[in-house]
């Protein structure tokens, strides 16, 4: 019995060791880079008019969010508090700037980066940067022909964004969970409009991508399959506001009680456009109002959410101090 405590004492000390050893790795090599993987598909955009418009609605609802700088205007990048979970972290510069922005960069080399993860440098796009896997190549590459566009916001600034401090977690996260995305071997194409479900099912998984802020927790989110990821659009993502409080994201499954199973399609659209609830609230921060998607898109989306089979979760609504 002796040689058996011995030996268990000694196996619990080596997975002790091992794993104080891999933590110590993981926290000194941080986020991985894969300079192996870097790639330009070669591809060089034409649009028209159309996919300019298109692009900078798109931008102006993903893009123009997370990366712009509200004193300059530009979008040189910004402290972004509602993913404190991951560290202290700011966004890039994506203006035209050669240096310090995206200038030089090909249109394949951002597009390579936007499904992937994988910069052109071989540096991986860390947890709180969308990967758009599943969005469509023309939107995708709408979106492109906007960063080329003259837009006043994207104005060559020469403006290192500051650096972010990633913590362990999101370390941890890059080495075991959250890998490098395969670039698409097929085109990509969005649902007919005139199908509300599937179009809706379109703007939650790859439009807009509401399905990462409104599932459990950004820790466990499974991009390939967003349909899978644990408490998928159930809501209760703990997200910090501007001022660092702790909300939790909403239930959006049609739930009588916890979730939106008793509204209306006017009160969806108009919480989700105008930020205005049914009860009289207003939605608060990180969750802006989406006035610039259309109308026949916020339908779409609350097609597609009444489809989902109700979730009881109750949301803690107050904010803790």
């Amino acid at each position: 019995m002796k040689k058996i405590l011995k030996y268990l004492g000694i196996l619990i000390a080596i997975v002790v060791l091992g794993a104080g050893a891999f933590a110590l790795y993981i926290n000194i090599d941080g986020i991985p880079t894969y300079p192996k993987l870097v790639k330009d598909p070669g591809i060089t955009i034409k649009g028209d008019s159309a996919m300019l418009e298109n692009g900078e609605r798109l931008a102006s609802m993903l893009c123009v969010q997370c990366h712009l700088n509200r004193e300059t205007g530009v979008l040189t990048g910004q402290y972004m508090p509602d993913v404190a979970q991951f560290g202290k972290t700011y966004s890039a510069n994506i203006t035209q700037d050669k240096t310090y922005g995206i200038g030089a960069r090909t249109d394949g080399e951002i597009l390579y980066l936007l499904r992937t993860g994988v910069k052109w440098n071989g540096d991986y796009l860390p947890p709180w940067m969308p990967k758009f896997v599943h969005m469509s190549d023309y939107d995708l590459q709408s979106v492109i022909w906007w960063l080329r566009s003259d837009d006043p916001r994207l104005k060559a600034t020469p403006e290192a964004a500051t650096k972010s401090q990633p913590n362990f977690l999101a370390k941890f996260l890059t080495h075991v969970a959250f890998k490098p995305l395969p670039y698409p071997d097929h085109e990509i194409t969005a649902p007919d409009t005139s199908d509300h479900v599937a179009y809706g099912k379109y703007i939650v998984q790859g439009k807009i991508e509401c399905w990462a802020c409104h599932s459990a927790s950004f820790k466990t989110l499974n991009i390939m399959e967003p349909g899978k990821t644990p408490g998928y659009m159930a809501g209760g993502n703990p997200i910090p506001n501007e001022e660092g409080k702790i909300i939790y994201s909403a239930n959006l499954t049609p739930d009588d009680s916890t979730g939106i199973g008793k509204w209306t399609e006017e009160e969806f659209v108009k919480a989700l456009r105008f930020g205005m609830r049914p009860d009289g609230t207003t939605n608060r921060y990180p969750m802006v109002p989406y006035s610039r998607m259309y109308d026949w898109e916020a339908r779409a989306i609350f097609a597609y959410l009444k489809s989902l089979p109700p979730v009881h979760n109750p949301i803690q609504r107050t904010m803790n101090p």
